[in-house]
């Protein structure tokens, strides 16, 4: 009876230290987090970011098989710091934010971790076309703020080609040269707050 109770207790705490720990859940801080972009204009950058979007990730340091991550932006809270530009971007020339409100990203994958560096796979949404991409992911860590809130942070770019995403709307110059560049890069600056 002993020797069966023990042996009960033992596969007990087996299966217990068996069981696959769960990534912690964070949700998107959006009081220190940042979805920006640059784009040729002629020779020079322009800079500009969405303000309005939400998220999540799950994440482990020691895990990263687990590591998971969905956001969404919408369209409408372009800001170039150029109102007239922003209304451009919003017309049908560009995204086209009455009917297709939302910009998305769905990880699939974390591929190539070592020293603080991974390449973060997902399927992007823009424009209603959905297009695999990879983000250069640099992992910046964990911290508990002041508050007791256990924090984590990334920072993700990545370049894609506007034309891929059904936006093709240019002008050429006198010189023959185009007006925007087709090249996107895509800057991510996210911190995120443990939830539960």
């Amino acid at each position: 009876m002993k020797r069966r109770f023990h042996f009960l207790i033992l596969m007990a705490l087996l299966i217990f230290l068996a069981r696959p720990v769960e990534a912690a859940t964070y949700k998107v801080d959006l009081d220190h987090s940042t979805v920006g972009f640059k784009v040729r204009h002629l020779l020079s950058w322009v800079h500009g970011s969405f303000r309005q979007f939400e998220g999540n990730f799950s994440y482990d340091p020691k895990d990263p098989a687990a590591w998971k991550t969905e956001a969404v932006v919408q369209a409408a809270s372009i800001d170039t710091n150029v109102p007239q530009r922003d209304k451009h971007l919003k017309s049908k020339d560009f995204f086209d934010v009455e009917n297709f409100p939302n910009l998305s990203f769905k990880s699939t994958t974390v591929t190539d971790v070592s020293g603080g560096k991974a390449k973060l796979h997902g399927i992007l949404k823009i424009h209603g076309v959905e297009k695999e991409v990879i983000f250069d992911l640099e992992i910046l860590g964990e911290v508990t703020d002041p508050w007791g809130n256990q924090t984590a942070s990334f920072t993700a770019t990545t370049t894609v080609n506007r034309k891929d995403f059904g936006l093709t709307w240019n002008q050429a110059v006198e010189t023959g040269q185009l007006l925007v560049g087709e090249e996107i890069t895509i800057e991510l600056e996210i911190a995120g707050m443990k939830e539960g």
